[in-house]
């Protein structure tokens, strides 16, 4: 759980030491749920653009949505347990080997050649097709629109049902290879189909403001940031990790799902009382 916090691919290759392989698909399945370095930042501004620019404020709601996201997986990691994955608890026995003066060169190259360029090689199978593709919608254009606006406008009305726009869910769905790049992305439709950096906070809210974004779309946009699929190098890695299509779907829907009800409860409470 807490190494997905840093990367959910490496959450997914850190959940080898379970020895139980029903445990250990509960955790592939929510690891997910753990906010990654990816969704911090975007997560923190959003907080500090719709919610507060106090930095002590600000630490406080992000310590609360880390926690809640740690006590949704450990719900739902629960009921998984309880229902298609259940089975008899283990115990959990950690071995203490015995201890030997570690090797500075062995660790370094097997650090580098065994976990790191490997992740880093699935990244660029899926980044640099996504890159292509994110330039094609912003740069292709039918009747005056962009391809991404037309793919916003699209996807607005279902958006709509969970408190978010069409091109916020465009953002989401684009960042897909990257985590990183759905602000950019929600920027970039919102500006008419130009992909710039953003600029400061502030005026990063403005634009936002200024196309309907409210602080309820704030708050929905940051349970799907906590609440949404893994990115293409974490489901990339499930697949090796699990070799099973289904479990590597599982591990897809069911965040999605979580975060897609949670959204619209939001969304329908917000209605109700604002």
């Amino acid at each position: 759980m807490c190494m997905g916090i840093g990367c959910g691919a490496v959450g997914v290759t850190g959940a080898r030491i379970i020895d139980s392989p029903r445990e250990r698909l509960i955790a592939i399945i929510t690891n997910s749920f753990m906010p990654c370095n990816g969704r911090l930042p975007a997560i923190i501004a959003l907080i500090t653009m719709f919610f507060t620019d106090s930095s002590v404020l600000g630490a406080a709601i992000l310590t609360g949505t880390v926690v809640f996201s740690v006590l949704t997986s450990l719900l739902v990691s629960k009921i998984l347990s309880k229902t298609v994955l259940k089975g008899i608890p283990s115990g959990f026995v950690l071995e203490l080997p015995p201890y030997r003066i570690p090797k500075f060169g062995k660790v370094v190259i097997r650090s580098v050649f065994d976990r790191t360029l490997k992740i880093l090689g699935r990244a660029v199978l899926v980044a640099v097709p996504a890159g292509i593709i994110i330039w094609l919608c912003s740069y292709f254009s039918f009747g005056g629109k962009t391809v991404l606006e037309i793919s916003a406008s699209a996807l607005d009305p279902f958006a709509r049902l969970f408190g978010l726009d069409g091109n916020v869910l465009c953002g989401f769905i684009l960042s897909f290879p990257a985590n990183e790049i759905a602000l950019p992305i929600m920027a970039m439709g919102y500006s008419g189909g130009v992909l710039s950096e953003l600029g400061s906070l502030s005026e990063t809210a403005a634009l936002f403001s200024e196309n309907g974004f409210t602080s309820v779309t704030a708050l929905c946009s940051i349970i799907f940031f906590l609440f949404h699929w893994p990115c293409a190098t974490t489901v990339f890695t499930i697949w090796k990790e699990t070799k099973s299509f289904k479990w590597t779907f599982a591990s897809v829907a069911v965040p999605l799902l979580t975060g897609l009800s949670l959204c619209f409860a939001v969304n329908m409470i917000a209605k109700l009382f604002l």
